[in-house]
């Protein structure tokens, strides 16, 4: 296993309890780059608190923020959710065979479903 250090996947795995950061971080994976402002709009809570959002995210390591003139952009920065991810994988053998298995009897149900419209329409 990989020797990973634990006050960083800690950070990481805080700063993604929060639902607005995650909404945050999923925005900036579909776009290179993006205004605070810009980020800000979508949201009903006010530009400071977003701020305060985005200090979080990056002291994780997971935003970087660069300044042109007047308008600071954010992006994306990956590398720490790579090492959550790496951790994640560790564990993956205990979720994924149950989660075939739910796919299976979803399957199965979606099959049953079917059959029995095609007799009710016959």
């Amino acid at each position: 296993m990989v020797n990973y250090r634990p006050r960083d996947l800690d950070r990481v795995f805080a700063t993604l309890s929060d639902p607005t950061r995650r909404a945050i971080l999923a925005r900036l994976a579909e776009e290179d780059s993006v205004t605070i402002s810009a980020l800000a709009e979508p949201f009903s809570i006010k530009l400071p608190a977003v701020m305060k959002h985005l200090d979080v995210l990056s002291d994780a390591g997971l935003i970087r923020r660069s300044k042109h003139g007047r308008t600071v952009n954010v992006r994306l920065s990956p590398a720490p959710l790579r090492g959550a991810t790496e951790w994640l994988r560790h564990y993956e053998r205990f979720w994924s065979p149950a989660l075939d298995r739910l796919a299976a009897h979803a399957e199965r149900k979606e099959t049953q479903a079917r059959a029995s419209e095609a007799k009710v329409r016959r």
